[in-house]
């Protein structure tokens, strides 16, 4: 019997900050789906870790070179589907974007759709998928109009949040929708009411699987980590408020803030404006193989995410997963989707966000009592060993590929090659 082929879309892959969905298609490709993946950008081989490099899947790949043949692809596409060619250009490229990079990526994944839809056809693909509910979902929802392939797509942190220009419409179109947390399932539920296309809470798998438990010694100077990338929406100035407010209350802590993104510059500067700059460290991206060490050696671990004003915001995010399966007392905002994870007082604790002061407190009353802080650490990496289990979790969405696979007639539209 034939193996269905599933197309997974990207931006890029591997991507070094998308270790959840490295060990995803990893895991699926162990359970035996054909997953084949495609980016609508080039390679991206900065700070990819041994294994991310060791993948030998085929991974196949548009970026720049892709210009030449979309206009080709267009036209073929256009003499053999002009009515849909029509709806799909008013549909997409004049939708209201809510930035220019937004904008940016979801017409390329637009016009990259036409040439994916062409591969697909020639290569046979059975289904198509999106990690991400942006412009990937885009290329694919393009390609599954073209194509008739059935397509599904995620939807997880800024990719819906706030949602894109064309969000319902791939929702109503697509085969089925994942998300990650329970929080996005009521979120897209009452985003796209009434829809009748299932969407199906299935949590990521949890990223790191070799681990040793943190030290957590508390001994002076305590040392609080955070670590993320340099997000507006990440809460990393609130954190080093809350350090300015400790080092004013004479608590000797350092932090260190590991991560990237061009916002590096206003957090030194926001150090340097509050005189704690000798007590912050920048240490930059640190990959996946070497980030066990961060977080053995920390005392605490901060994670301060907010409701930017634009709608933007987090999902779970990996690194609270990692703080946890290191045994790591952790202290986050009380959003929904971090009470997924931490139950305020059993498994850490939770602060409102934006709040300095809120969190200096909380900082200060784990630093005080140890064997609650070693208790509530425990509490949430037994959450995290359970609820985001890899295997467990990567065999439901196995699942949902192979239910959207069964007894489904062949609609296909050939690629003319």
């Amino acid at each position: 019997m034939k193996k269905a082929k599933i197309a997974y879309i990207l931006l890029w892959f591997p991507k070094s900050s998308e270790t959840f969905i490295f060990r995803e298609v990893v895991n699926l490709r162990h359970l035996d789906l054909n997953i084949l993946v495609y980016t609508l950008y080039g390679s991206l081989e900065k700070d990819l870790s041994v294994e991310m490099l060791s993948f030998s899947g085929k991974i196949s790949r548009l970026g720049v070179p892709a210009i030449k043949k979309i206009a080709v692809d267009i036209s073929y596409w256009y003499g053999k589907q002009p009515k849909i060619i029509r709806d799909l250009f008013r549909t997409i490229p004049f939708r209201r974007w809510r930035s220019l990079e937004v904008a940016g990526e979801n017409i390329w994944a637009f016009l990259a759709g036409f040439t994916l839809a062409r591969q697909f056809a020639r290569e046979g693909i059975d289904h198509i998928h999106a990690p991400w509910a942006n412009g990937p979902a885009t290329a694919a929802w393009v390609a599954s109009r073209l194509t008739n392939i059935p397509f599904s797509f995620t939807g997880r942190a800024v990719d819906i949040h706030p949602p894109d220009g064309a969000l319902e419409e791939k929702v109503r179109a697509s085969e089925f929708v994942r998300v990650n947390t329970k929080a996005n399932l009521a979120y897209l539920e009452k985003k796209v009411p009434l829809s009748d296309k299932p969407i199906h809470l299935t949590y990521n798998g949890y990223p790191i699987t070799d681990f040793t438990a943190s030290a957590v010694k508390m001994v002076s100077p305590y040392s609080i980590l955070a670590v993320g990338r340099f997000a507006r929406f990440k809460g990393f100035p609130t954190i080093i408020r809350a350090v300015s407010l400790l080092r004013k209350m004479n608590t000797d802590v350092h932090l260190t803030l590991a991560g990237s993104g061009w916002r590096r510059v206003y957090f030194q500067f926001l150090c340097y404006r509050f005189g704690i700059a000798q007590y912050v460290s920048f240490p930059g991206f640190i990959s996946h193989d070497h980030i066990s060490k961060l977080y053995q050696d920390a005392d605490l671990f901060v994670m301060a995410s907010e409701i930017h004003r634009t709608g933007e915001s987090d999902g779970i995010p990996n690194v609270l997963m990692e703080a946890l399966l290191h045994r790591l007392p952790v202290i986050t905002t009380d959003l929904p989707q971090m009470r997924e994870v931490v139950q305020d007082g059993v498994s850490g604790l939770l602060i409102p966000p934006s709040e300095p002061s809120a969190l200096a407190e909380a900082i200060v009353k784990l630093l005080n009592n140890r064997e609650k802080a070693l208790q509530m650490a425990e509490n949430g990496r037994e959450v995290i060993r359970t609820r985001f289990d890899p295997g467990r979790n990567h065999r439901l969405v196995a699942r949902l590929f192979e239910e959207a696979l069964v007894d489904k007639p062949d609609t296909r539209v050939d690629s003319g090659i």
